[in-house]
């Protein structure tokens, strides 16, 4: 390993960097990574893990009041802030703990402090002005928040700091339409806080099917979070002791904090990789092959820092094929069709596979569909509904998308991306027998196609 003091240094010590520096090194590789924060990223520290435990917090609300329909007496409720937030950062801990403890278990050398690149072979370490040199650089410094260029946009908070309130307000505005302003508007109304979402689209979640997104913002509404869409925000300022929030259309909102929910971008200004050639793309993405190679023959990356599919999982996966292909002699490519996900809001979405829009953009398709209230509600008499979609190939029969917005979504999706991955047909989901009772036989059991009601007006 001449002239190299590492065969791969990694920086970036999140959930794909992390496991591409353990994997390699147990592959034999002398492997370093360079992490400026506590070890697990931004799907530890400050995204996928407090975010669902939030999540779960937010969710007790309503069962202590659906408790009362199974015959449960439950005196008057209070939910203690600082209790969760000290939890959760004990959580948290521990979690970033296991991070660290697996790399040097593995035999990584860990640095704890900021890495730029000085050429396509050297990193610079900028606490100790130290230089390492390694045969391949790996890039996986995620993703943050992108606040857009308002006036004001320094009164607003973003998810990161939605994790360390000192206190929780009583209202708030958030700024956004993807799944982190739903994801938090659903955890702010559950603890209390009233919300309203602004949205300068005419509905949230782009992307999504259809079905599901109208399903949840009518479902939002009812739980009374305040939904602005088509409202474009022209500025933020400090009125009094709370904030205004002005629109393009002339109106001001005031509120008691606001959260600016506007989408990620890559994390890769400062790096130093125009200087050692690495090609960017129009938001600073690390452009990449589909073997994770950039520009440079050498440097690689992963995760949300190539802004392709910015999902955790999916950046696990990539640094296995990164290993694969780089230490292992065998050339892996990330395979991102049918790669199930899901938006924690309230109700829960699970979705797998190609939306209707976009299954008949392929060719004709046969639409299965069913609302009903789950049996978990029937007591309670709570009149929440949940949605199940099946996009199915008109001429093969294959399954192409499964949605579910209700109870348990997300792990039913799971499931069902398993036989959707493996190309399953809707008469294969009709060939399972249903587990009853459970909302999830609905999956097996619908047999009719669905048709828009004109369709059945006009026969």
């Amino acid at each position: 390993m001449a002239n190299f003091d590492f065969d791969l240094f990694v920086i970036g010590a999140g959930s794909g960097g992390a496991r591409a520096a353990r994997v390699a090194a147990q592959m034999g590789a002398k492997v370093a990574i360079a992490e400026d924060d506590r070890f697990g990223g931004t799907c530890v520290i400050r995204g996928c893990v407090p975010k669902k435990l939030f999540v779960y917090a937010s969710h007790y609300r309503d069962l202590l009041e659906d408790a009362a329909g199974y015959g449960w007496s439950i005196g008057t409720p209070r939910f203690d802030w600082p209790t969760l937030i000290a939890n959760k950062d004990a959580e948290i801990d521990r979690l970033s703990g296991i991070y660290r403890a697996n790399l040097e278990r593995a035999g990584v050398t860990l640095f704890t402090e900021r890495a730029v690149l000085e050429d396509a072979h050297t990193v610079r370490l900028t606490g100790s002005n130290a230089t390492r040199r390694a045969r391949t650089i790996l890039i996986a410094t995620g993703g943050a928040p992108f606040v857009p260029d308002l006036p004001g946009r320094e009164h607003a908070i973003t998810s990161n700091e939605a994790f360390h309130l000192p206190q929780l307000p009583k209202n708030i505005i958030i700024i956004g339409g993807g799944y982190i302003a739903v994801e938090f508007a659903c955890i702010f109304h559950g603890l209390g806080v009233a919300v309203t979402v602004l949205h300068r689209g005419d509905h949230l979640l782009r992307g999504f099917d259809d079905d599901l997104v109208q399903h949840l913002q009518t479902t939002m509404q009812e739980k009374g979070i305040r939904l602005r869409l088509n409202a474009e925000v022209s500025g933020i300022a400090p009125r009094g002791r709370g904030i205004a929030v002005s629109l393009r259309s002339g109106e001001t909102l005031t509120t008691e904090l606001v959260m600016a929910a506007t989408g990620r971008k890559p994390r890769t200004a400062g790096l130093g990789l125009e200087r050692a050639g690495v090609a960017l793309g129009p938001n600073g993405e690390v452009i990449v092959d589909a073997y994770s190679r950039s520009s440079v023959p050498n440097v690689y990356a992963i995760g949300d820092v190539t802004n392709r599919m910015n999902l955790t999982p999916v950046a696990i996966r990539e640094a296995m094929a990164f290993a694969q292909t780089v230490f292992g002699d065998n050339p892996t490519a990330m395979d991102y069709a049918h790669v199930p996900t899901a938006v924690f809001s309230q109700p829960e979405i699970g979705t797998v596979g190609l939306s209707e829009a976009e299954a008949r953009r392929h060719g004709e398709v046969d639409i299965y569909k069913t609302v009903f209230r789950p049996m978990k509600y029937a007591l309670p008499r709570r009149n929440e509904r949940m949605l199940m979609k099946l996009v199915v190939a008109a001429a093969s029969g294959r399954v192409l998308g499964c949605h579910i917005i209700g109870p348990d979504a997300a792990e039913m999706v799971q499931i069902a991306a398993i036989p959707i991955k493996m190309a399953a047909t809707k008469a294969d989901f009709d060939a399972t027998v249903a587990l009853h009772p459970s909302a999830a036989e609905e999956l097996v059991t619908m047999r009719e196609r669905w048709r828009p009601p004109e369709a059945k007006a006009a026969e």
